[in-house]
């Protein structure tokens, strides 16, 4: 069958990425008879831009103009078989697509069945920065990768997954496919916690979910088997800078290349300064924020960052690269960080300076940043580790 989206693509060359190509076949599969403004309306482009799309799709045989815009047979063949949209429940797709409609409700069966299966995970570790996110949040987060068609016939990637992503995801997908026979989604999960993949691998059986776990200490670099095998990766990671970095570069690791992959971060609320750093790290590793959604997670017993964490979705860009692609042997965790200072020499000038919670700057990551306070060299040398 005509891969129709590479090949309009490949006429259109889209700067926002083939995904807004995909989001506006599946429109109109979804809604047959849609109006060409309201196919841009929908995937955020401009009404000429949209009908060129449009235009290319009716010259490849997926669409026709016929009462507004919608699939012809071959188009829903190619939706339902090779997108992974076959045997989906549309009024749940269409409710629970409703930014403005109460998925709670629609779910609340999924729910019930979530809250029984998390009550029976493993208690968390705090000296890996584990918490404990509440059932809703799960969910929810299950949730947002549906609204940013992401879950459907995609492969996504948990970097880490004490919060039960995973099994969240899976119930959802559950949910929409009553028969299970036209879902082709595929999830996995890589963490160095033991309990947590033999509790998901357990769940996944008992409940028929596609869900694959392995155990992998995410210190060490990620065997080139696993590049570019994923749409989409989901990372709560230590909140740290170190954390953050490291996560997300092993995630983007297994991305599969090209424009406008979702990234969707967990992390806590940090002041101005970190978040700045943050941001840097965004753009060093080619990343662009398309949104960032305040007290979006909330946790139980996690008093240190309030009870509450932000999602940040980010999105992969032509500049997109991991930042760290070798073994990691910096200190990672809350814990190490606040008890660890290190000094290091500027390569320009040979100036000296503490890194660390009591240091002149609170990171490595930090300091490279700003550049040395003396010449503004960014490279430095690091000469000692102290602990304090």
């Amino acid at each position: 069958m005509i891969n129709y989206i590479e090949a309009v693509q490949s006429r259109v060359r889209l700067q926002e990425g083939p995904q807004v190509i995909e989001q506006l076949l599946i429109a109109s599969y979804m809604r047959p008879g849609i109006s060409t403004k309201e196919l841009a309306r929908h995937t955020y482009l401009p009404v000429p831009v949209a009908a060129a799309i449009k235009k290319e799709f009716m010259k490849a045989g997926a669409l026709v103009q016929e009462r507004g815009v919608r699939c012809t047979h071959l188009g829903k063949l190619y939706v339902e078989h090779e997108l992974g949209y076959g045997g989906l429940d549309q009024e749940l797709y269409r409710s629970l697509m409703a930014e403005e409609n109460d998925w709670q409700t629609e779910l609340s069966d999924v729910l019930t069945r979530l809250t029984e299966i998390l009550e029976l995970r493993p208690q968390v570790d705090v000296q890996i920065d584990q918490s404990q996110c509440t059932v809703e949040t799960s969910l929810r987060r299950a949730v947002l990768c549906l609204r940013e068609h992401s879950l459907i016939g995609k492969n996504i990637m948990c970097v880490g997954d004490d919060d039960l992503v995973s099994i969240s995801l899976g119930l959802l997908l559950k949910r929409l496919f009553p028969n299970m026979e036209g879902q082709r989604a595929g999830i996995t999960v890589i963490d160095i916690d033991e309990r947590f993949l033999q509790f998901i691998s357990g769940m996944a059986e008992r409940e028929g979910l596609s869900i694959a776990c392995l155990r992998i200490d995410l210190r060490q670099p990620l065997a080139r088997e696993w590049s570019g095998q994923y749409d989409c990766f989901f990372t709560d990671p230590p909140y740290t800078l170190q954390g953050m970095t490291l996560f997300l570069s092993r995630g983007i690791h297994t991305l599969k290349k090209g424009k406008g992959n979702p990234i969707f971060l967990s992390f806590a609320h940090k002041s101005p300064d970190v978040t700045l750093s943050m941001q840097r790290e965004f753009v060093r590793m080619g990343l662009s924020v398309k949104q960032v959604l305040l007290h979006f997670n909330q946790y139980i017993g996690a008093q240190m960052i309030g009870n509450s964490g932000q999602m940040i979705v980010l999105k992969t860009t032509e500049l997109t690269a991991p930042h760290i692609t070798d073994f990691f042997e910096d200190e990672l965790y809350t814990g190490e960080v606040r008890r660890t200072v290190r000094t290091y020499r500027c390569i320009q000038c040979g100036g000296v300076l503490q890194v660390g919670i009591q240091g002149d700057f609170p990171t490595i990551e930090e300091l490279k940043n700003q550049g040395c306070p003396i010449c503004a060299s960014h490279t430095f040398a690091w000469l000692a580790k102290r602990t304090i």
